[in-house]
């Protein structure tokens, strides 16, 4: 039997390693920025930390999500027009939530709380 779309299996798996590589890259890029600014605290703001070094690999991760999750709902029946209008939405919702909750945590850091990136609990 001839189906005239299939899943999007590829672009699923693709969309999860754009998500986790970039992931692993803005982990890197904020611990080191982090500890630069922790040296040498006098020298530059905590607001500088989230320039275009930070920002890149944020939008690979919303990407690398919006192509993970909309093919994820491809490969339930939804088209692909319908699926990216769905997810499109919900990841810049996710990471605008998740890029003001970093800047809260930043200005923690920089107002003296050096707990503000701890995980309690785990």
């Amino acid at each position: 039997m001839y189906y005239p779309q299939t899943p999007p299996y590829l672009l699923l798996v693709a969309g999860l390693l754009i998500a986790i590589t970039s992931g692993l890259a803005f982990s890197a890029v904020l611990r080191e920025s982090v500890g630069d600014w922790y040296k040498n605290r006098s020298t530059r703001s905590i607001s500088k930390l989230q320039g275009f070094d930070l920002q890149l690999p944020f939008a690979g991760i919303c990407l690398g999500s919006c192509v993970f999750l909309a093919s994820g709902m491809s490969i339930f029946g939804f088209t692909a027009k319908i699926a990216y209008a769905m997810a499109t939405p919900l990841i810049f919702l996710s990471a605008g939530l998740v890029w003001s909750q970093l800047k809260k945590n930043l200005a923690a850091l920089e107002s003296g709380n050096t707990r503000a990136f701890e995980l309690d609990g785990f």
